[in-house]
């Protein structure tokens, strides 16, 4: 089970509006995630497989070089178990229908829709639908930190406050 160390922080709860009042988050704690390349995917796979680095990478620059064509032509890419990835586009509304030309568009973005079977859930909550709970949450606290722990770690069972990186949180002033 993967544990995500999470920090608390405060904001207001309307963005740019001064009179919103201040509430506390939690997100994902800086510096903690590691971005892996395909090669770097490659090598784990190769370790719970049969197949070499040099297969696997060639695959998944394949797969990545297919994949963009697809999108490139309106079409959507459903990889079983991960998602769909599809094309979206930004257009400003006008006026006239002679004005609405391919000349608007100002910009293409990727998007991705997350499959049910990957959608993950937090170990500080109840299962729901029969799904494990396969992520679990720990608070940083200065507190630890400056005990010189190596720092993470709340001190509690390890679950956290739970809640998800980004996530809304109540309202402390409620």
């Amino acid at each position: 089970m993967a544990t995500v160390t999470v920090v608390r922080y405060k904001r207001r709860k309307r963005l740019g509006d001064d009179e919103s009042p201040m509430m506390y988050l939690l997100k994902p704690k800086a510096g903690e995630s590691k971005i892996y390349s395909i090669d770097s995917l490659a090598q784990e796979i190769e370790s719970i497989g049969s197949l070499s680095v040099e297969d696997v990478s060639h695959v998944m620059k394949s797969f990545v070089r297919a994949m963009k064509k697809v999108l490139v032509a309106g079409n959507k890419v459903k990889v079983d178990g991960l998602g769909i990835f599809y094309t979206t586009l930004t257009c400003p509304g006008v006026e006239q229908e002679k004005d609405c030309t391919v000349k608007n568009i100002t910009r293409i973005n990727l998007r991705f829709k997350v499959d049910n079977s990957l959608r993950l859930a937090n170990d500080s909550t109840a299962t729901t639908r029969g799904g494990d709970n396969n992520m679990m949450f720990e608070l940083y606290t200065d507190k630890k930190s400056a005990a010189g722990d190596g720092g993470g770690g709340s001190g509690d069972d390890g679950k956290g406050d739970g809640g998800s990186g980004g996530g809304e949180a109540p309202d402390p002033a409620a």
